[in-house]
């Protein structure tokens, strides 16, 4: 079969941004090394195209969520330096860790007594702090099949990093208090907010994600973290409409004079969801307002700006992450991983 011609819609990813946010959360991790949360699929803007952009910067610690994100992320890195955040489920995953290398991160006594009795080996090991998510309790830690571990990588998970939460010293002494508790050789707090609050929170490894790909959670990080996603769509359709016809589902839009509308080829179906009704794209410098709802592949725009666009012109969706999260009211996080798989 012949190959299909290209998409009308590409996302753009810089990667020399990829790679100096990755330096620079490094860098902010002082005498600690930063890692990278690349768990679905690099928060949406593929494994393929992020992993050798981080290897290359320097990055040697990976985090993913499921056993299944697995081979993608080993076919560019070494399985020894892959941790999997969601743990053990059962018998099938233990011999797949071990097969491969992959280290699991144990989230409960019985995760424990699972990876003992599988043979065991080199894992992580998840201690709740305060989140009420995965991990150990504190008074866990004493526990035998704890005990019996050989724990590479002692680890927690900040609930308030991004905020001035008195939660996170709290986090922070719990952490601290357990680190005596079980043999380990290193440990690791921080996300991409925990970076910002300080070294007091960076300890041997930090675990940023969201700021690697251009999310800012804390002002700290407002001049230093460079956007790296651009979604970009070609005109699939020009043309004008009268004065009182109306556009899309639920006619929500009614032209009050002639206007030169466009067609641009995504809608929810790739993320761009209807919360993004209201905003607009751009064409160098000039904005063009998205007209009435949002369809599942179809957004329409107001060209009067622009009235020499012509169908094959490439639009902007401006994507700088803070932005958009106060525009659409959808997290940094959600903008990144709602991204669908029809980009070019």
């Amino acid at each position: 079969m012949t190959c299909p011609p290209p998409p009308s819609l590409r996302l753009h990813i810089d990667s020399d941004a990829l790679a100096q946010n990755w330096r620079t959360l490094d860098a902010m991790s002082g005498a600690a090394r930063a890692g990278a949360a690349v768990k679905a699929d690099c928060y949406g803007l593929g494994v393929d195209r992020c992993l050798p952009v981080l290897h290359e910067a320097g990055c040697r610690d990976f985090f993913v969520a499921h056993w299944s994100e697995v081979p993608g992320v080993i076919a560019h890195v070494p399985a020894q330096r892959l941790s999997v955040l969601h743990g053990l489920l059962g018998a099938d995953d233990v011999r797949f860790a071990r097969e491969t290398g992959v280290r699991p991160v144990i989230d409960s006594l019985r995760q424990a007594r699972l990876w003992s009795e599988g043979g065991g080996g080199a894992c992580d090991l998840m201690v709740d702090t305060g989140i009420n998510r995965l991990g150990i309790a504190p008074a866990e830690l004493a526990d035998p099949s704890i005990q019996a571990l050989e724990v590479r990588v002692l680890m927690s998970h900040l609930a308030c990093a991004d905020e001035d939460a008195a939660m996170n010293a709290r986090q922070l002494a719990v952490f601290r208090d357990c680190i005596p508790a079980v043999a380990h050789e290193e440990t690791s707090l921080a996300n991409s907010a925990g970076v910002a609050l300080g070294s007091d929170y960076a300890f041997d490894l930090t675990r940023p994600g969201l700021s690697l790909y251009g999310g800012i959670p804390r002002p700290e990080l407002e001049d230093r973290i460079a956007q790296v996603a651009y979604p970009q769509a070609a005109l699939i359709q020009v043309r004008d409409i009268a004065a009182g016809a109306s556009v899309g589902y639920n006619a929500t839009f009614t032209a009050g004079e002639d206007m030169r509308i466009g067609v641009v080829s995504l809608g929810y179906a790739d993320g761009i969801l209807r919360s993004w009704g209201g905003a607009h794209f751009t064409h160098g410098e000039r904005r063009l307002p998205i007209l009435g709802k949002v369809s599942m592949d179809m957004i329409v725009l107001d060209l009067s700006a622009a009235p020499e666009l012509a169908e094959g012109d490439w639009l902007d969706l401006p994507y700088r992450l803070p932005d958009a999260a106060q525009q659409t009211t959808l997290s940094q996080y959600e903008l990144l991983t709602v991204l669908g798989n029809r980009f070019g």
